[in-house]
């Protein structure tokens, strides 16, 4: 992610404001050591670097208030209408305006995906994800991960003060939990760890600071646009948090769509070489991550092969991903 922040002069405040760290240690469920090593790097930029999603989401936007970008809170597209040389955008405001391009990046549930190409079924995982923000001690300078005999836990640092607990569990369906209970029932799914975990689970203490979500994915094969209007970001592409690629992949959607539209091309070739660019390395992000997703469940069930390595396919994926973000010569 650093990587294409970097093109938005935007790398910088985020390692400010976030806590950089060399990579990942793993262990079993009482803080038996398995395997303990840095995360593949890109020269110039730290391996990993926390931080709140509140953080970078208020960098972000003042960056894009600073450019001049005219945003508009609590409304949506309402309706497309393609014209010779334009597409007509309607809006739920009431506001109705005339685009040479339209992008659309709203999310897993996308209403433009639909507009576009109908419905698209995201697929569920039967895992689901669950944070929660706590005090971070001092001789915590990597992320780490505890796998258990029927759950995964997490420790990812955000700042020299803060963590995040981040926990995966087999969640066979999608039922919504009681809200006022959410504390007690991620305490219960880490019930069986030992050590820092155990330890953490004491100061999960308010069910409205946990945040839990179904994991859910999904990739649209074939072309991302029709006519002048274009998919990016989780729209398109909709990954578990296995890799921890998600934001990222969808800022680099950004940052390569920016640059291939600086050519003198057509809107056609602009978007077929965008889709060059990013099918592939998106699909393996998603592919990959789901790979991780059926191992975990296997795992759980007592049912993973003995061949597998869990900790090389994730360090060999972010070797695959630490390549350019962007083939030079498919631009011209």
């Amino acid at each position: 992610m650093l990587r294409a922040l970097d093109e938005l002069d935007l790398s910088s405040k985020c390692i400010e404001q976030g806590f950089p760290y060399e990579g990942y240690d793993y262990y079993t469920g009482n803080g038996q050591l398995l395997y303990g090593g840095n995360s593949p790097t890109i020269e110039g930029y730290p391996a990993c670097n926390g931080i709140s999603r509140r953080k970078l989401h208020q960098i972000l936007l003042d960056a894009a208030i600073e450019s001049g970008t005219t945003i508009s809170m609590g409304t949506t597209v309402l309706s497309l209408e393609e014209k010779e040389n334009s597409v007509l955008v309607e809006l739920t405001n009431g506001y109705i305006g005339s685009y040479d391009l339209v992008i659309g990046s709203d999310g897993a549930n996308s209403t433009m995906r639909k507009m576009l190409f109908g419905q698209h079924k995201n697929v569920y995982s039967e895992l689901g994800v669950w944070r929660y923000t706590l005090p971070k001690p001092k001789d915590i300078v990597k992320g780490a991960f505890y796998y258990g005999e029927n759950t995964k836990a997490g420790l990812i640092p955000m700042s020299e003060d803060e963590m995040y607990l981040l926990v995966t569990s087999h969640e066979p369906t999608t039922a919504r939990f009681p809200e006022e209970q959410l504390h007690n029932i991620l305490k219960q799914r880490i019930e069986e760890f030992g050590g820092i975990i155990a330890e953490l689970s004491e100061q999960i203490t308010n069910p409205f600071a946990v945040v839990y979500r179904p994991i859910y994915t999904s990739f649209l094969e074939g072309q991302w646009y029709k006519g002048r209007v274009l998919l990016i970001g989780d729209a398109a592409h909709t990954t578990s948090p296995h890799l921890g690629q998600g934001a990222a992949i969808t800022i680099e959607d950004a940052v390569v769509l920016a640059s291939i539209l600086k050519q003198d091309l057509t809107l056609e070739e602009s978007f077929e070489i965008f889709m060059k660019q990013r099918y592939e390395r998106c699909k393996l992000v998603v592919e990959n991550s789901d790979q991780l997703i059926e191992w975990e469940l296997l795992g759980w069930k007592k049912s993973l092969p003995e061949n597998v390595n869990v900790v090389k396919f994730i360090i060999d994926s972010l070797i695959e991903l630490n390549k350019p973000i962007m083939n030079e010569s498919l631009i011209g």
